[in-house]
């Protein structure tokens, strides 16, 4: 199943914020946030075990429960197996990413893309979730920010453990689609050189954005426009940065960046763009890219979204951007 055809929308929720990403959210916000997502027309959810190890996928199950499932799209990811064993969350080994979710859940996270624990992963899941299927499962993680030099060995385990599995799966109509959920670039590109996985999707964090995309438009999106494996694009905003925050790349944003989002709101600015607009529309006008999923932990982000993806956007806006060496020469804009 084409992934343009299973989505219901260009707009989607992702909700690692669900899992007290950066912060302790009350379960009180975590629902209200994805009521609003409802209210707003949204039925596209992304989650993850990783996030907050379960605390996304039960808040999300949660406020999902009585919804007709026909009405909406589930998508969520393996490659971590979640233990009823504890530990201490700010001492995980997690790459580029450190304590990133050290305000979820004290379950232990053990990283396995075995046949095994992918089918363990998704049993997990779906009683998380309390719902009896899933649409689309994403192999999570599998790249560079989270295991260095190793992550050549993490791919290799999860193509032949991960990728076959849910390969099996989608035929057997368990689920409808499958890809990778990453921050680089690099997988993605060495998954469409393979003959074997055939994913229908990938799921891109942080490297389509305004502040970060002349990498992807080098090869990766190209390729998977040519190939028709559509691209959700994750982090829209860059960490937050774009839109407010602090954070880019999941920590504190350095000097360089938070000068470069300075000039972007400048000329936002000064042609009456929101700067939400700007990110949104940005990475939706790649003919490769098919949906873009923000994270949200407060029900008036919800609706700075629908907005943002509506907004108009003034042709002499991009054209600055593009004077000023802000987004790259060969970046598609909306309108072009």
């Amino acid at each position: 199943m084409s992934i343009t055809s299973l989505l219901p929308g260009r707009l989607g929720f992702g909700t690692a914020p669900l899992g007290n990403m950066f912060r302790a959210i009350p379960d009180e916000e975590a629902a209200a946030t994805v009521d609003a997502a409802w209210d707003q027309g949204i039925r596209y959810f992304d989650t993850a075990p990783f996030y907050g190890a379960g605390l996304s996928e039960i808040r999300l199950g949660d406020a999902l429960a009585g919804r007709p499932r026909d009405a909406y799209v589930l998508s969520t990811k393996v490659g971590r197996v979640i233990l009823d064993e504890t530990e201490d969350p700010s001492a995980r080994d997690l790459g580029e990413k450190g304590g990133l979710f050290e305000h979820g859940r004290h379950n232990r996270i053990i990283n396995d893309y075995s046949a095994d624990a992918t089918l363990r992963s998704i049993e997990d899941s779906l009683r998380r979730l309390r719902t009896d299927r899933l649409d689309i499962v994403w192999v999570h993680d599998v790249a560079q920010d989270f295991y260095g030099d190793e992550w050549l060995a993490a791919y290799e385990s999860a193509r032949t453990g991960a990728f076959r599995v849910l390969r099996r799966l989608r035929e057997e109509g368990v689920i409808k689609a499958w890809g990778l959920g990453v921050n680089r670039v690099e997988p993605l590109e060495l998954t469409l050189d393979l003959d074997e996985p055939e994913p229908a999707a990938f799921l891109l964090a942080g490297r389509y954005t305004l502040l970060d995309h002349e990498r992807a438009l080098q090869r990766l999106l190209p390729a998977a426009a040519a190939r028709d494996v559509g691209i959700v694009v994750g982090g829209p905003y860059s960490s937050g940065v774009l839109a407010g925050g602090q954070h880019f790349e999941y920590r504190k944003a350095p000097a360089a960046v938070l000068a470069k989002v300075d000039r972007v709101k400048a000329l936002a600015a000064r042609h009456d763009v929101p700067i939400k607009a700007a990110a949104l529309q940005f990475s939706l006008a790649h003919p490769a890219t098919v949906a873009a999923v923000p994270g949200a932990t407060r029900p008036s982000r919800i609706a700075e979204d629908v907005s943002a993806l509506d907004a108009k956007v003034p042709a002499e806006f991009w054209t600055a951007l593009r004077a000023e060496g802000l987004i790259a020469e060969n970046a598609p804009v909306p309108g072009a």
